[in-house]
């Protein structure tokens, strides 16, 4: 981050790093919001710097710390999915992916399980998320269409 995260400051805050998600645009909206929501964890448990503060209301009532910038989310098809997961894998970006296969499992082990049983290039890629220098991911996901 390049401008301080100061509490009552009204400086724009500007992130040296992207977060950024891509979603196959055939999902059902329960498996978009659930494929986001896994990929994410992902990317936070890599990296723990991209967790803010603790929030609490007026009232005193705590909440658990949130990611503390922006996520830009795409969808794209299956071909662009596998081009993206290219280009990520070639730029070394911190990545988080799901597969079709797991959909069908109820747990982490079995999760990761499915993914090693499949050849990168033959991954069923329903979702992928990246993370690393802002511009090494917009180049990543370069003319992607936003999540509608």
């Amino acid at each position: 981050m390049t401008t301080p995260d100061i509490p009552g400051t009204s400086a724009p805050v500007r992130f040296d790093t992207k977060v950024a998600v891509l979603l196959r645009d055939d999902l059902e909206p329960w498996q978009a919001l659930n494929v986001t929501a896994f990929l994410v964890s992902g990317i936070t448990a890599n990296d723990p710097a991209l967790i803010g503060d603790p929030y609490e209301d007026a009232d005193g009532q705590a909440y658990l710390a949130l990611i503390k910038q922006p996520i830009v989310i795409f969808e794209g098809d299956a071909d662009q999915l596998a081009a993206t997961h290219a280009r990520a894998v070639s730029r070394a970006l911190a990545m988080s992916v799901y597969t079709r296969e797991m959909f069908s499992t109820g747990h982490d082990r079995d999760n990761r399980a499915t993914v090693l049983a499949v050849p990168t290039a033959e991954l069923d890629l329903v979702g992928l998320a990246v993370h690393g220098p802002k511009n090494a991911v917009d180049r990543t996901l370069k003319g992607l269409a936003l999540h509608r």
